[in-house]
């Protein structure tokens, strides 16, 4: 006779999750409020057609904002063929932000509501759309940064590293599990010596059991990745130990 598994205990219920609920619905509330206002003072028409310049207004800034992302990723790829002028990546970043912003601004407008419509004619103001990006970018770093510390950092998460001469970056990081000792997680993406320089990614992981190799190993590895044909060995299939 075999008896049941334990009933599994429920994880906490997150603030957010709690909150999200009361909010959409406080939101909901004060838009239909500020919609009633603005009827009694201008009637319904004046309504409809505010709600309906809107919508075409976030259309055509949507569609903007389309073309635009569509003429990056254009521009993008021209970039990566030989011979071409390598951008300023600080710059497209940033231009990928902003016309990520433009866009949300423009659903806002489509949104039949006086609170979306405001936040979404503040996103259009390119001032604002850039306070908003980098707010967003040190907010998920932060969170990113919390998230691996939760799990045991290994100094500062995001490294840079110099791979077969070519400077990359990696993000390694510990890993804990309920079962066994767990490990250490490494990736590593750097530009390739050979072509359009396109990313070569490495993910590698060891085990931080009795007897496992140290962090450091990683370190080792990563040293001892050679370009195909370099004279200090290296190369497809080949050994990178000493």
């Amino acid at each position: 006779m075999t008896g049941s598994p334990p009933p599994r205990a429920r994880a906490p219920r997150s603030r957010a999750r709690t909150l999200a609920p009361l909010g959409i619905a406080a939101w909901l509330v004060l838009e239909i409020w500020l919609l009633t206002l603005v009827a009694d003072a201008a009637g319904g028409l004046g309504v409809l057609a505010l709600l309906v310049g809107a919508g075409v207004l976030g259309a055509a800034v949507v569609k903007r904002a389309g073309r635009r992302a569509f003429r990056t990723l254009t521009e993008t790829l021209q970039q990566q063929q030989p011979g071409a002028a390598p951008a300023s990546p600080g710059g497209q970043d940033r231009s990928s932000t902003g016309n990520g912003f433009l866009m949300l601004g423009g659903l806002l407008l489509m949104l039949p509501g006086l609170i979306s419509d405001v936040a979404g004619l503040l996103l259009l103001v390119p001032a604002v759309r850039t306070a908003a990006g980098r707010y967003a970018e040190r907010s998920l770093e932060r969170r990113m940064r919390e998230a691996v510390a939760g799990h045991g950092s290994l100094g500062d998460v995001f490294q840079h590293a110099v791979v077969a001469g070519r400077t990359g970056h990696l993000v390694r990081w510990r890993v804990t599990t309920g079962q066994g000792p767990g490990g250490y997680v490494q990736s590593l993406v750097f530009p390739s010596s050979l072509g359009s320089e396109s990313p070569v990614i490495v993910r590698f992981a060891l085990t931080a059991g009795p007897g496992a190799p140290p962090p450091s190993t990683m370190d080792e590895i990563t040293r001892g990745i050679r370009p195909i044909g370099s004279s200090t060995g290296g190369g497809v299939g080949s050994s990178i130990g000493p």
